[in-house]
């Protein structure tokens, strides 16, 4: 496929390595430009492009960036795309600033897919950066990590669930992309390199009573790195 991936930080330049290594097109982009991006280009085999390009990639368009930045992207080529689009994203308040349409019950990417005016689905937001990168193992491994998808595109999140596990994952359905809050910081299903049958039981546990509060806790956790 050829794949745009704008964000090159350690998920969007850890997911560049791995899709090259299996053989797809893969350019990379960040808010900097293409001249910033040489290590990453060295390091992963993808090829540094302007998020433009990027984000005119014909199959597949990752996006791995901070929320705040999502209304900064070329919306114009994104809404007209024929692409499946991926948000590996998180809320959090301490970094993004208060985003009250989240707050009032949208969940991050149903957020992301209005601001963009294109359908995205929801993946490798709920694995911590060193994980994604060292923890792939072929499948039937015991304790193979799981990652779950959420997305209202049954088509599109097939494609996705495919290339979860051709890195080394297991890939599980979440549902819908309402239902992505399961997976959201805080929530039992979050960053706990859980296997496929443990994360199912997460996702299950979360309370949506809850969600306020257990994103407040997460986001206060976070506030230090940000």
């Amino acid at each position: 496929m050829e794949i745009g991936i704008i964000g090159a930080g350690n998920i969007g330049s850890t997911l560049a390595r791995y899709l090259t290594n299996l053989g797809h097109q893969v350019m990379i982009a960040n808010s900097r430009g293409p001249a910033s991006l040489s290590k990453v280009a060295a390091e992963t085999g993808a090829t540094p492009v302007t998020t433009e390009e990027a984000a005119g990639a014909k199959d597949l368009i990752i996006i791995s960036i901070p929320e705040k930045a999502i209304v900064d992207l070329p919306i114009s080529i994104l809404a007209a795309s024929q692409a499946i689009i991926i948000d590996t994203g998180n809320y959090y308040p301490s970094r993004d600033g208060r985003n009250a349409a989240i707050e009032g019950g949208l969940t991050d990417s149903e957020w992301v897919a209005q601001v963009l005016g294109h359908p995205v689905i929801k993946a490798f937001n709920n694995i911590v950066a060193p994980s994604l990168a060292a923890k792939a193992v072929p499948a039937g491994s015991p304790n193979r990590i799981a990652l779950s998808v959420a997305g209202n595109e049954e088509r599109e999140k097939q494609v996705v669930m495919r290339l979860i596990e051709e890195i080394g994952f297991d890939a599980i359905d979440a549902g819908s992309l309402s239902e992505s809050w399961r997976q959201q910081p805080g929530e039992p299903a979050y960053c706990q390199d859980l296997d496929r049958e443990a994360l199912k039981s997460a996702l299950q546990k979360a309370d949506l009573s809850k969600r306020a509060a257990n994103l407040a806790m997460a986001d206060e956790i976070a506030r230090p790195y940000f």
